[in-house]
């Protein structure tokens, strides 16, 4: 009989943190699928393979439930009845989900007026504690971080080591999939865990030869929230891609690491350019991802057509949400596409049709 999938920590369980008798929280979070685009790359005449790791096809559609598997179940094990976090959105959504399968409390901390609908909707209805501040996200974690040490409650942001591990594991399911990692690895980066994350998982494969390279990483930001092209910390970091708009990333180092030994680099799009690359992929390959993640996409077609990324390669670009996280942006988007008012009759139906066709 096949073994019944439970998540990413059962799948992986040799390779994290975790002992036999550790009670695993899961929603069978990863197993997300890597989908090869077809049209995309005809559209723009270069011979490449574009892979993209849909990470908005988690539980709460976003790559968070990676890292928040494993973060509440060591403050599980480790005797938490509560976790706290800062968020711009996917965090929050992602600790109240994981929190209320484990029957712990969640604490939130958001931006006031700064959060998608699709996020905001779904915190509330795993029943977290939301606490909204007149600041942006990187005042909400200093917040949380001083909080921490006053309160039994543990931090769930990716400042909290099990948060990376989780999510490494995306960097496995990859290689796993396709038997080599690529040649280029593109991410949106806002607190900078994910391609951390990726990097940390990319070397423990090719370590242990289960690949026999490393990928370069690219990680890409918002014109208005790029800190790492800044070279310092951004106070007042805007973009319409909220799950990246922040100026103070948490894992700067790791960040700055995975660039320079994997001989990657940094940079920045502005949120025209974005919402292009989200818009061409929902068009031209059906695939609905929230503004942030297409940030990888724009950079990995920018680099593809100046040559940065030659032809031949092989790349994989994380789609980090799923585009329902923000149906305002998506709505805005399609503002010219309002749908055609007929009568209820079979020849007005044909007309609509045939007027389109």
């Amino acid at each position: 009989m096949q073994k019944h999938y439970t998540g990413l920590i059962e799948r992986y369980r040799d390779r994290l943190p975790v002992s036999k008798s550790t009670r695993v929280i899961s929603l069978c979070e990863g197993n997300t699928p890597l989908i090869q685009l077809q049209n995309i790359p005809r559209m723009i005449g270069k011979d490449v393979d574009i892979y993209v790791k849909f990470e908005g096809l988690n539980p709460t559609g976003s790559f968070k439930d990676r890292g928040m598997t494993m973060a509440v179940t060591k403050a599980v094990e480790a005797g938490s009845q509560a976790i706290i976090c800062a968020s711009t959105g996917n965090t929050s959504a992602s600790a109240a989900a994981y929190a209320a399968r484990a029957g712990i409390k969640a604490f939130v901390l958001i931006p006031e007026g700064k959060i998608a609908l699709g996020k905001l909707a779904q915190t509330l209805m795993y029943n977290a504690t939301i606490i909204q501040i007149n600041g942006n996200f990187d005042q909400g974690m200093e917040l949380v971080k001083e909080v921490a040490n006053h309160a039994p409650v543990s931090i769930v942001n990716s400042i909290n080591p099990f948060r990376l591990e989780g999510q490494k594991t995306a960097a496995f399911e990859i290689v796993d999939e396709l038997g080599f990692a690529p040649d280029y690895h593109c991410l949106p980066v806002g607190n900078a865990g994910n391609i951390s994350a990726y990097w940390k998982g990319y070397k423990e494969y090719a370590t242990e030869r289960v690949c026999g390279n490393r990928p370069v990483m690219c990680g890409y930001q918002a014109a208005g929230a790029a800190p790492f092209l800044a070279g310092h910390k951004i106070d007042n970091p805007e973009t319409v891609a909220t799950a990246i708009r922040i100026g103070n990333p948490q894992s700067w180092d790791f960040a700055i690491a995975a660039q320079q030994e994997s001989g990657g680099w940094f940079d920045k799009f502005t949120d025209q350019q974005i919402l292009a690359a989200q818009k061409m992929l929902s068009q031209f390959e059906g695939i609905f991802c929230e503004p942030a993640s297409a940030t990888s996409l724009a950079g990995a077609l920018n680099d593809i057509g100046t040559g940065k990324i030659p032809e031949g390669s092989k790349i994989v670009c994380t789609l980090t949400g799923n585009g329902i996280k923000d149906p305002e942006i998506a709505m805005q988007q399609c503002a010219d596409a309002k749908p055609v008012t007929i009568e209820a009759d079979l020849d007005a139906v044909k007309r609509a049709i045939l007027d389109c066709l």
